[in-house]
């Protein structure tokens, strides 16, 4: 059985994420400061980012999760098949 490279992302592509999040964290954060409404508008609209923001991280965690245990049960299957190949060879 081959062992499969785990794949790591580059240091460009880390920073690139990072820092496509927190600017965009940031403006709308800002923007919401900036409007021109109510204090407690602001504050609905501040904790309706902070809810989309956890919803992206559990949603994104979630499909990772998923992903991740497809690949060990393929990983099983093939693990089982060379077996039998092995097994029929000899």
């Amino acid at each position: 059985m081959q062992n499969s490279a785990s794949q790591t992302s580059t240091a460009a592509w880390r920073f690139q994420i990072w820092a496509s999040f927190l600017i965009s964290l940031v403006l709308t954060a800002g923007g919401i400061f900036l409007l021109p409404v109510d204090f407690w508008i602001k504050g609905y609209l501040l904790m309706g980012m902070l809810f989309l923001v956890g919803s992206c991280f559990s949603l994104s965690k979630t499909l990772r999760d998923e992903h991740e245990a497809t690949q060990m049960v393929n990983r099983i299957q093939q693990a089982k098949t060379e077996k039998i190949l092995a097994d029929f060879e000899s």
